[in-house]
């Protein structure tokens, strides 16, 4: 594990604090820099997370201060082990050509130092006080701190260094990153939902539909009218606990991109420590779970975080199709601006209006030969492309 230390940026007045716990974290200092109130920032969040997979997953934090030894940011990091035996050509969320396939699919095991969260989609990864540091600064610290890394108690040392991910709005400023020798990789958009206005019920949201489209979520619904939903409490994650897991893995395993798995711990961690700001919703059919969908509820959006159910369900009763309309129907209801669906399954997303939102991430090889050679590999690596459909009505001026 990392121990505490205090490092200092090299060319700054910058400090920078590793933490190996989230208990150990002054959480004033910490949430005063979550101003847009990111529960995937929250203590609440981070213990959940740690306490189910600490046995699985180094789990560190970062503080950094300014010459006044005042706060001005932090970052969430996690050592993990991957076997690239694990990563199967379809897996990747990104087309690689067959000769790179065939270089780096080896069945070794790989240790990755990740800034971010590779449980979620989207900058989890880290914040700065704008106002109190430059842009630039900010990620000549981060960058220098996460090198610096390499030269602590780890048990084995982190071959890549990967920063995930960015929205376009900060595609720009993320360009610092690549002058401290990280290489850019684009990957599998997010597929986000902006809700409108006039939205008020989901029949509004349906009103809204081309014809086509509507028919067809009139036909998921009937479909699946003998499915019954119901909101579970941390008692019932604990009753239901090995039917959740058999559906959680059911579609993990099918994934098409998967860095780790969680365990279902998770799951009744963070319903017991953020209670309704996370939704762990259940399907039934006569009593029987035959399915789920988790969410984050967020200030201004509605975050989608796991799906799990019984693929003998899923032609019959539509129940994927369900889960996704189920999102729609709360992010309605929550009257919140966007609901992000994450990545993989694009086209059916899109079915239900998602758009595709480009993402990036940055990675860098410890070895610096080594990383001389990543560059040219992954000019390589292009996201999915896959066919996104419109589902709305056109609005005519």
């Amino acid at each position: 594990m990392l121990k505490k230390i205090i490092k200092k940026c090299s060319s700054s007045e910058i400090n920078y604090q590793f933490y190996s716990s989230i208990d150990k974290l002054p959480k004033l200092d910490w949430e005063h820099f979550n101003t847009k109130g990111n529960i995937l920032f929250k203590p609440g969040y981070l213990k959940g997370i740690e306490s189910s997979l600490k046995n699985e997953i180094e789990f560190n934090y970062i503080l950094f201060f300014d010459p006044q030894k005042k706060p001005i940011g932090f970052a969430v990091t996690q050592f993990i082990t991957v076997n690239t035996k694990e990563l199967q050509s379809r897996e990747l969320p990104y087309n690689i050509c067959k000769s790179i396939k065939n270089t780096l699919l080896k069945n070794i095991d790989v240790n990755v130092l990740v800034c971010g969260n590779i449980y979620a989609c989207g900058e989890h990864h880290f914040v700065f006080n704008e106002q109190q540091i430059s842009h630039k600064e900010a990620y000549l610290s981060l960058t220098k701190a996460l090198k610096d890394t390499r030269n602590m108690d780890h048990s084995e040392k982190p071959s890549y260094i990967l920063i995930k991910e960015f929205w376009p709005q900060t595609f720009e400023n993320s360009n610092e990153i690549i002058k401290e020798g990280f290489s850019e990789i684009n990957i599998d958009p997010n597929m986000v939902l902006k809700l409108k206005p006039h939205w008020k019920t989901f029949d509004d949201y349906l009103v809204s539909m081309r014809t086509k489209f509507r028919t067809r979520a009139k036909k998921v619904l009937s479909n699946s009218k003998s499915i019954e939903t119901k909101n579970l409490t941390a008692n019932d994650l604990i009753f239901h606990k090995k039917k959740i897991e058999k559906l959680y893995y059911s579609v993990i395993d099918n994934a098409y991109f998967k860095l780790g798995k969680l365990n279902i711990e998770v799951f009744i961690s963070l319903k017991e420590t953020l209670l309704d700001k996370f939704i762990f919703t259940g399907y039934f059919i006569k009593s029987e779970l035959i399915g789920f969908k988790t969410c984050f509820v967020q200030q201004n959006n509605i975050e989608a975080f796991h799906v799990g159910f019984d693929y003998n369900y899923k032609k019959s009763h539509n129940i994927y199709q369900r889960i996704l309309y189920d999102y729609v129907d709360l992010a309605i209801k929550h009257k919140v601006p966007r609901l992000l669906l994450g990545r993989t399954s694009e086209t059916i997303k899109s079915c239900v209006g998602a758009e595709p939102v480009d993402m990036k991430l940055f990675v860098r090889h410890r070895n610096s030969i080594s990383n001389k050679l990543l560059k040219p590999l992954t000019d390589f690596i292009t996201p999915n492309q896959n066919e996104i459909r419109n589902p709305f009505k056109k609005i005519l001026n």
